[in-house]
């Protein structure tokens, strides 16, 4: 019985959402928002640009700017996650070890994930810099 419940919960989200982005596609935007969108655009097609002039080259222009990206939006999603590690260690983790443990692994590997993703576009720079000779 539990099995049928959760196969038709699940059939009904999925339903659920494709009417629901069916709707929100067929809404007009305000003439307000399609402008801020429109200079969003072009501001981000700038800086593409300018990574693509600096670095002389297409695909280590495209490269730089998927790198400073992923460097900008790391940051919030990497607290997220040591914080939720944090919860597993020290809230959770006294009454249970296993989710001790699983708290520790995640702080350590958002940790990591944190660092390595500040580094990589210094690292890329540096080697374009003085790799490319």
């Amino acid at each position: 019985m539990k099995k049928v419940l959760i196969i038709v919960s699940i059939i009904f989200l999925i339903f659920a959402f494709f009417i629901n982005t069916s709707v929100k596609a067929t809404q007009v935007i305000d003439e307000e928002t399609q402008s801020k969108l429109v200079e969003i655009k072009e501001s981000q097609a700038q800086t593409l640009e300018d990574y693509k002039q600096k670095y002389g080259s297409d695909a280590y222009g495209l490269t730089a700017y998927i790198l400073h990206i992923i460097q900008i939006y790391s940051i919030p999603f990497c607290f997220l996650g040591i914080a939720v590690g944090a919860v597993h260690k020290y809230v959770i983790g006294i009454r249970k070890l296993d989710t001790l443990e699983k708290g520790l692994g995640l702080m350590v590997t958002f940790t990591v994930l944190l660092i390595i993703c500040q580094i990589l576009p210094l690292a890329f720079a540096v080697f374009i810099r003085f790799g490319r000779g």
